[in-house]
């Protein structure tokens, strides 16, 4: 199988385009519940409650992501990355688009929430099925010595999309409260039917993965579901417990720490805030390719070893520093925990790929991510904000980071690596990849 850098550079920057999209409307939904959804939504007399409420709604998208990744991924292994790419972001949009058009709780009542959960998990379904294969079609037209680094521009979407989603929100937030509460809240959801517009025209322009077309199509398979779940069911649970800080971890410094700093007792303004987390996301923008691109030279899981650690020992003073509220303090750490996760966040794409055999890759990947986001993101900003409840101490919340941080590292000291290069058996299982040394 031969892959050529110029086919990888297009395949990249179209999961860039394409992942930036989504993660775009992913975390527009993610800002607004700390910010708005529980007046909004969830009406109640206790401000923590509502915060508490909406954050439930931010988990159901990831209850539902792991059926996402199984629909998706049948779809993407018997007919092509491609495909299911181009419905998973026709779907992310469409939900997207229908949350600002929503009716609030003083509308319509108990039916507002109701139809905010409904297209949250639309939203999970999509992005269940949308990274997975983002990240197939990156690692899979890389050549193998440079598959960190491109799958590093599927990863390059998860900050510029959060860029994107702070940033319009920063925005509205100079316009003040009244403005976001009485319907500014609306325009970054309908502002996504731009966005949409744009990612199909890049990824129709994508050939299919030659992985796909050399390994798999054409091919007797037995079902993706099956397979995986018969023959890969050890590394999906490795790849579960690899996930932690990469996705729970991320949450915990960018929903949670948005929520703690603006809620009692610290009432940090949400302009700060939110101009901290948009500038953090810029800086985390910038050197996602660069650690990318350092795990093929340095070994992908030496990478990831490096970022959970320094995670911790960023992810620490961020939140013990913002009771002080000393705005040069927030807008520091702020940005340091976000250059730490970059190096747990853009490995992870070419680890998770090449921990599958080509046959059913597609469903166990997203499998795997879709069940791992599900726990370590869905409920981790839900979890911290009882942990607070619960003890009143920061340090709880620390001390579940850390030990987040030390499970992960151990899934990847234990997390298998194929290589692409090596010739498929009769049942598509390719060889163990030879460059372990160099890429422990």
């Amino acid at each position: 199988m031969t892959t050529t850098h110029s086919r990888a550079r297009r395949a990249g920057f179209a999961a860039f385009v394409g992942t930036t999209i989504e993660w775009y409307d992913f975390y527009v939904y993610a800002t607004a519940a700390a910010l708005v959804f529980g007046p909004l939504f969830f009406p109640s007399d206790d401000p923590l409650a509502e915060t508490a409420a909406a954050f439930a709604t931010f988990a159901i998208a990831f209850l539902v992501r792991p059926f996402g990744g199984i629909l998706f991924g049948h779809i993407g292994d018997k007919l092509g990355r491609r495909v299911s790419l181009v419905i998973t972001l026709l779907l992310m949009g469409a939900a997207t688009v229908l949350v600002g058009c929503l009716p609030t709780y003083e509308t319509i009542g108990v039916m507002a929430p109701i139809l905010l959960i409904l297209l949250r998990a639309l939203q999970g379904l999509a992005v269940g099925g949308e990274w997975g294969g983002a990240v197939l079609m990156s690692v899979e037209h890389a050549p193998e010595k440079s598959k960190t680094f491109y799958g590093g521009f599927t990863q390059l979407g998860n900050p510029a999309g959060a860029l994107l989603a702070s940033g319009v929100f920063a925005i509205m937030t100079r316009f003040g409260d009244d403005f976001i509460i009485n319907g500014g809240w609306r325009i970054p959801f309908l502002l996504s039917i731009v966005l949409i517009g744009v990612g199909l025209w890049v990824r129709y322009r994508v050939e299919e993965s030659p992985v796909f077309e050399q390994k798999i199509e054409g091919r007797k398979q037995s079902m993706p579901l099956a397979f995986a779940l018969r023959n890969n069911w050890k590394p999906i649970l490795l790849g579960i417990g690899l996930l932690p800080i990469s996705t729970g971890g991320y949450y915990l410094a960018t929903t949670f720490a948005t929520a703690y700093a603006t809620g009692e007792p610290i009432s940090i303004n949400a302009q700060v805030i939110l101009d901290a987390m948009t500038i953090a996301s810029f800086i985390e923008f910038v050197v996602t390719l660069p650690v990318a691109w350092l795990g093929d030279k340095w070994g992908r899981k030496n990478i990831m070893y490096l970022g959970l650690a320094t995670s911790v020992l960023t992810f620490a003073p961020f939140m013990l520093i913002l009771p002080g509220r000393v705005e040069p303090l927030i807008f520091l750490f702020a940005s340091l925990v976000r250059i730490a996760m970059s190096a747990t966040y853009a490995p992870i794409a070419a680890i998770l790929a090449q921990m599958f055999r080509p046959q059913a890759r597609y469903t166990s990947i997203a499998l795997s991510y879709g069940v791992g986001a599900a726990i370590w993101a869905g409920f981790s900003p839900w979890f911290a904000t009882q942990l607070i409840a619960w003890t009143g101490d920061i340090w709880s919340v620390i001390a579940m980071f850390t030990g987040m941080a030390v499970l992960a590292a151990i899934c990847t000291r234990l997390a298998p690596q194929h290589s692409d290069e090596a010739p498929a058996t009769a049942s598509f299982t390719a060889r163990t990849d030879t460059t372990g040394i160099r890429q422990p």
